[in-house]
């Protein structure tokens, strides 16, 4: 398992977004040398946990819970065969492209040292926006990255440190329960019946999961078929 990039954005004015600063930071482009990374803050107010990344819509991205998002390499690579098209690292916004992982299998509150100081947790997957579609400029986008399920991963900084591309990456905890980034995903989005299935994450899930399953199984009960 290996980090291939650490990946940067900058702000660039854009016609495809609805952010108030009219702008995004998806298009992000490996970064040279080490990048620090922290737990950035609450969402609303604090941004990236990456160093140098900038993000133009905290309504939606940033915060400790959502401080990383790492992306497969194996799974751009299949999104280059089905699209036709080259997808270098950061081609999704994502902040770690990552080799020999199963980002979107990987469970909630799993942990991955990267290099030799960062520690980060899994907290859930990424939404797809019409920010994300206009980036990439394919037609339905976002209902066919949906219909995928393959989203990557948002992680939530527990110990700070500094990494690089070529970082080794591991596995240091792996929760007992099923809940994955793939199926926390389907039952935000697709398959909400399962959304009760999430709270056996416990507190590793995003909060904004957690309150979903919660509303959910309070008023459909706790029944996942």
């Amino acid at each position: 398992m290996k980090l291939l990039s650490v990946n940067l954005g900058r702000y660039k004015a854009v016609e495809y977004t609805d952010a108030p600063s009219g702008g995004t930071g998806i298009d992000k482009q490996p970064a040279e040398g080490a990048v620090r990374v922290d737990a950035p803050g609450a969402k609303g107010v604090a941004g990236s946990g990456v160093a140098g990344d900038e993000l133009c819509d905290l309504r939606h991205h940033g915060g400790d819970d959502q401080a990383v998002y790492a992306y497969a390499r194996e799974d751009l690579d299949a999104w280059e065969r089905l699209l036709g098209r080259p997808l270098p690292h950061g081609s999704f916004g994502e902040n770690l492209t990552t080799s020999g992982l199963d980002v979107s299998g990987a469970k909630i509150g799993e942990r991955w040292r990267v290099g030799p100081d960062l520690l980060l947790e899994v907290t859930s997957g990424r939404i797809p926006c019409q920010t994300f579609q206009g980036h990439l400029g394919e037609t339905k986008w976002v209902k066919r990255f949906t219909q995928q399920g393959v989203p990557g991963a948002y992680l939530r900084v527990i110990e700070p440190g500094e990494i690089r591309g070529g970082d080794a990456m591991e596995i240091v905890h792996r929760p007992a329960h099923d809940v994955t980034v793939a199926l926390q995903f389907r039952a935000v989005t697709t398959e909400r019946h399962l959304l009760p299935s999430l709270l056996a994450a416990g507190d590793a899930l995003h909060p904004e999961s957690i309150d979903a399953a919660r509303k959910y199984a309070e008023k459909y009960g706790s029944r996942v078929s």
